[in-house]
């Protein structure tokens, strides 16, 4: 059995672009990747509304990716592969920081997977780093405000994720290549997004782990 443990925020976690409940497990990318597998693997979906890379937030609090990861792995191990599946949070206007800073809180997390001993036999889990998708356009929707600058920044993730996970050695999939953001609130992605999203994960998964 193949484990592989998906690390996001609220995108992982299946939130509604409109608002509404928790998308359900047939809907969520991380349980069409599920699916899609099929028999001989096993998918850990780790989604947390707010969660970011490195940054600890002052005002929603315990959403520090970084501080959260070492228990997760050792919860979920022996991990074959660890999907890192953040930033989006990173770029609220509270944070202040740059796509460049944003992909080296990604990689942070990549590195301390591959240091971590959590793979089989005591191994290095491989790692898999996605890029978040660019926004939508955010005029008028209700982040317009919490993630005033993002929307430009967010443009930039591709790039800098893909040189940061040339410099961790892990391996990368550009989500901007794959789907975008709901221009419902501009951040979150529309259920056939998370179909999209979970069939090209499938394709990876298996290629990374054959």
């Amino acid at each position: 059995m193949k484990t592989i443990l998906c690390f996001g925020d609220s995108n992982t976690w299946g939130a509604d672009p409109a608002g509404g409940p928790r998308f359900d497990a047939q809907t969520r990318w991380a349980s069409v990747l599920r699916n899609e597998l099929g028999a001989g693997y096993w998918v850990v979906e780790e989604g947390c509304n707010g969660r970011t890379t490195v940054w600890d937030d002052p005002i929603e609090g315990d959403k520090n990716g970084v501080a959260y990861l070492p228990a997760c792995l050792v919860s979920h191990h022996p991990l074959d592969l660890v999907v890192i599946a953040l930033g989006t949070n990173d770029l609220k206007q509270r944070f202040g920081v740059s796509p460049e800073d944003v992909a080296r809180g990604a990689g942070v997390l990549a590195e301390r997977v591959q240091k971590s001993g959590m793979g089989p036999g005591g191994s290095a889990p491989k790692v898999l780093l996605l890029a978040p998708p660019p926004f939508a356009p955010m005029a008028g929707t209700p982040f317009e405000e919490r993630f005033a600058g993002g929307e430009a920044k967010s443009q930039r993730l591709g790039e800098c994720f893909a040189r940061e996970a040339r410099e961790r050695g892990c391996a990368f999939l550009d989500l901007g290549q794959v789907i975008v953001s709901s221009p419902k609130d501009g951040i979150h992605w529309e259920p056939e997004e998370h179909r999209k999203l979970g069939r090209a994960m499938a394709l990876t998964v298996r290629a990374l782990l054959a």
